[in-house]
């Protein structure tokens, strides 16, 4: 019997096709919780990116059919997956940590250039009519300093990105990776991180408890910083960005990420100064065939 692979969030066509030539039966379907419960108790792999949520119940459901043995994350966090549970349960969790990180970075610096210069509210006001030239005085990114909240392999690709737009690279991160540093980029603490950048961008895995990015650190920051966030949504206190952003402390944000998803929070994605994305830093057409590829290899 051949080995079963079930997708619920789709995977890369390249990757399905290598996966079929290998001789494994792919299936691409979601499915919500109740139903996945019954469906993962038929297969070997479960394959899902950040739509589905694999907790506890669907782990025991899967337990109980003795049939799966690997979870991968297509994408870098794993926040969606109760993996200490299913590790202890004898199921393998693994990610595909490298193939998403330019897709994000370069997502992360293009809500950097929209909220410095009003690209998304500009142009929708365009299709409305409106023809609001003056209104729109931006702010350029050369010269400017830009910190950058975590340094792993998507901040580090944001940072080379800023510093060949000359600007200076603040980093925070509990790690520091030897060999990055120099005239342009050095790690500092988050305190000096905050009160001395115009940019700030966060890159952090998902943190239990309080939101990183809160009416504390918030209060912080320098005055008109503009900030962007492509990691997860509950790092940041939503309430407190939004005070910021009608008081003016926050110039403005770019946010690909919110803390409930589909997005509900309509005050603040509509607000005239952010630029929004509804959770696409990975979609790109390469990325997709990176984490193909990488998933490819972990199912080997």
């Amino acid at each position: 019997m051949s080995k079963r692979i079930l997708a619920t969030d789709g995977i890369d066509k390249s990757a399905r096709a290598a996966l079929e030539a290998k001789g494994y039966e792919v299936v691409e379907q979601f499915y919500e919780v109740d139903q996945l419960k019954e469906e993962v108790k038929n297969y070997d792999v479960l394959v899902v990116r950040s739509a589905t949520k694999v907790r506890e119940p669907i782990i025991d459901a899967a337990v109980a059919g003795g049939r799966l043995k690997l979870i991968i994350r297509g994408g870098v966090g794993v926040d969606n997956i109760d993996v200490k549970y299913a590790e202890d349960h004898g199921i393998t969790v693994r990610n595909t940590p490298r193939a998403s990180s330019d897709a994000v970075a370069e997502l992360a610096l293009a809500h950097m250039f929209s909220a410095a210069r009003f690209v998304s509210i500009a142009g929708h006001t365009m299709r409305e009519g409106k023809w609001e030239k003056k209104a729109y005085k931006g702010i350029e990114l050369g010269g400017k300093t830009v910190g950058i909240i975590g340094y792993g392999r998507i901040g580090q690709a944001l940072g080379r990105r800023c510093q060949a737009l000359g600007m200076k690279v603040l980093a925070y991160d509990i790690f520091h990776v030897e060999g990055v540093e120099n005239d342009m980029m050095k790690y500092v603490e988050m305190d000096e991180l905050l009160a001395n950048s115009d940019f700030i961008s966060l890159h952090t895995p998902a943190i239990d408890g309080k939101p990183l990015i809160n009416e504390e650190t918030i209060a912080k920051m320098k005055d008109g910083v503009i900030f962007v966030n492509t990691s997860r949504g509950n790092n940041v206190d939503e309430a407190a960005l939004l005070a910021g952003l009608e008081s003016g402390k926050i110039r403005g944000a770019g946010l690909d990420v919110f803390a409930e998803e589909p997005a509900k929070n309509v005050a603040l994605y509509s607000h005239p100064h952010v630029s929004c994305t509804p959770h696409i830093g990975a979609s790109t057409n390469e990325a997709q065939k990176r984490i193909g590829a990488e998933i490819v290899d972990i199912i080997g």
